[in-house]
């Protein structure tokens, strides 16, 4: 309403709304009361350069430009008259910056957005504030930077610009860029929501130190850099329903280029100004303003973690850092900025995007789904553990914001069932990882956080949605349709899922906490802790005894020197003074446990194992 009576209005109605415009920019940029979910324009300024008045030449970066144009036509439904094109001699410095100025004048709307695309050299000056970007023009030298582009000129005069989104891609490297990370990879945004968040974002081949390769990459007579982003934009970067934003764009290049085994440059990422996310494509997306708002469930996007090899010594680093947090009371803020920096790397790395739950099932897709979900938890997983063995019962409220935020999500029932199931495996590994620390140090205040935090959002017995029996809930659907034996060495396996963590978490743990020949011991103690917690909490919602069985349970042979049988009878050595009924296990009532314990116990017993 307002836009359209203030455009009624003229010329005068226009400088009102710019100012406006300009005057809400100043409050963080809200504008949101004004824009709609959609885009009415888009536009675009390409520049590629391969020929310099006295630059040597480049190779690839007219192409590259070329490419990047033909895209935005083909795949992002820009229309070519709205998209302007400077390629060698046409791209002079005055050429540029006339193109560029052009998007201030009052042809373009709020709802529009604008990308720029630049393949070509960039130059960094050192100055007393420290490093100053340029790009450099057809006509530029280096040496004398009143030829140049700086960086700022793009930045400063992006608010004389109404378009609400502005994209800026640059296949070059150089220094001075002052960008914020934000939204944190991992954090959850609405689509629709971020249509209405003003936002000037920023992509670069690399930083100021290093050489951008101008050929290399993925794609014949490409940079690295534009070939990665080339396919990101033809698809690779979309989630699963087809929406590819400038954030998951970012990070996909990002991750690519960092580690492309030809690329020694390191893309630079972020936001300038403004907190939304310029959508380059969803399905569903209409350049007519009146279309928008005929859909009106906004659609919840996760935004990605750039998948960044991780060497072992910067898991050993990360150890040592946790280690060193745990040990000072007054580093709880430190800490837990921390573990959300990790919490954040795992969301982004296990969203349903990157693992399509409609997807046939096949027993090579069903070990690469683990492998993967096993590499993305692991770092998580381990130094949770620590905070497991040598943390305080102040660090316990982190671990139930792990437990949480991790889980996130994770009752959507669209899907094969098996996919929707094993999106639970990295918590199981968790769950596993962190008990038998818990165990190993007899941190039963750690074991009952563990266990007994509730989820956000889950339909499993509403009232009784803790950790333990969801994750018990999940891996039984996935038991039943014996997918664990699947996995190669398990199909003799009376209790495969428990064989294969008691396998595969080892080495870890041993190398963590040098627990030796009792990792058996606490391996074994953990799972009838987990399976007596959740019998427990099945009979008290009156829903049977039932409780997961590991291998505890062939291990019943072995008669009241079983792991079951033995943790039964310490229990009723303490009474009342029992260790875990002080945290709160079992309600904290021995009755109630050596009664649930003892209905477990003729359970397993009554098992035809053999």
């Amino acid at each position: 309403m307002w836009r359209g009576l203030l455009r009624g209005w003229g010329g005068w109605g226009r400088l009102c709304e710019f100012r406006l415009f300009n005057s809400l920019g100043n409050c963080l940029k809200d504008i949101r009361f004004l824009l709609k979910p959609t885009y009415t324009d888009s536009r675009a300024l390409i520049i590629g350069i391969n020929k310099y008045v006295s630059v040597s030449p480049l190779e690839y970066a007219v192409n590259d430009a070329a490419e990047v144009k033909q895209i935005l036509i083909d795949e992002l439904k820009f229309t070519p008259e709205n998209i302007i094109i400077l390629l060698d001699e046409e791209a002079t410095r005055n050429n540029i910056l006339k193109a560029f100025h052009n998007f201030t004048q009052d042809h373009v709307n709020l709802d529009e957005r604008i990308i720029i695309y630049y393949a070509g050299h960039g130059h960094t000056v050192t100055g007393f504030r420290g490093d100053v970007g340029y790009l450099v023009p057809y006509d530029g030298t280096v040496n004398e930077t009143s030829s140049l582009i700086r960086w700022d000129e793009f930045t400063r005069n992006a608010e004389l610009i109404r378009a609400k989104h502005m994209l800026f891609i640059m296949d070059a490297c150089y220094g001075g860029l002052a960008l914020t990370r934000s939204p944190s990879a991992g954090s959850a945004r609405f689509l629709d929501d971020m249509m209405l968040r003003y936002s000037r974002q920023v992509l670069t081949a690399g930083k100021g130190d290093e050489v951008v390769s101008d050929g290399g990459g993925p794609l014949p007579e490409h940079s690295i850099f534009t070939g990665h982003l080339i396919n990101g934009l033809k698809g690779e970067a979309a989630t699963a329903n087809g929406v590819i934003t400038a954030a998951g764009l970012m990070s996909y290049v990002y991750s690519k280029v960092s580690n492309d085994k030809n690329s020694d440059q390191t893309p630079h990422y972020g936001y300038f100004d403004g907190d939304g996310d310029l959508i380059l494509k969803k399905p569903e997306l209409s350049v007519d303003i009146n279309d928008a708002g005929k859909d009106n469930s906004d659609r919840l996007i996760i935004i990605p973690f750039p998948e960044v090899i991780i060497n072992e010594d910067g898991l050993k680093n990360k150890i040592k850092h946790v280690k060193t947090l745990l040990s000072d009371q007054k580093s709880s803020i430190q800490l837990h900025d921390f573990f959300v920096n990790e919490i954040r790397k795992f969301v982004g790395k296990n969203l349903d995007d990157y693992y399509p739950l409609q997807t046939q099932y096949s027993d090579n897709e069903l070990q690469s789904r683990i492998e993967k979900y096993q590499t993305s938890i692991n770092d998580l997983a381990i130094l949770s553990a620590c905070m497991a063995y040598w943390g305080s019962a102040t660090n316990l409220q982190i671990m139930q914001k792990i437990i949480v935020r991790s889980t996130d999500g994770f009752d959507a029932n669209n899907g094969l069932v098996v996919w929707l199931k094993l999106r639970w495996y990295p918590m199981t590994y968790f769950l596993y990882m962190v008990g038998i620390s818990a165990i190993a140090s007899k941190r039963y205040d750690s074991l009952a956080t563990l266990f007994y935090s509730n989820l956000a959002s889950q339909d499993t017995y509403s009232k009784q949605n803790c950790f333990a029996l969801s994750v018990s809930t999940a891996m039984l659907e996935l038991q039943r349709m014996d997918i664990f034996k699947k996995l190669p060495g398990h199909e003799r396996h009376y209790a495969p899922m428990s064989e294969h963590f008691y396998k595969i978490l080892q080495p870890a743990l041993d190398d963590l906490l040098y627990l030796g020949n009792s990792y058996q011991q606490y391996f074994n103690e953990f799972e009838v802790f987990w399976g007596l917690v959740v019998a427990d909490l099945n009979t008290q919602a009156g829903h049977g005894n039932w409780g997961p069985i590991g291998r505890f349970g062939y291990l019943s042979r072995h008669g009241d020197n079983s792991p079951l049988r033995k943790l039964i009878s310490d229990a009723k050595t303490s009474g009342v003074n029992w260790a875990p009924l002080q945290v709160g296990f079992f309600g904290g009532d021995l009755d109630r446990f050596i009664k649930v314990s003892e209905t477990f116990d003729r359970s397993v017993s009554g098992m035809n194992w053999f």
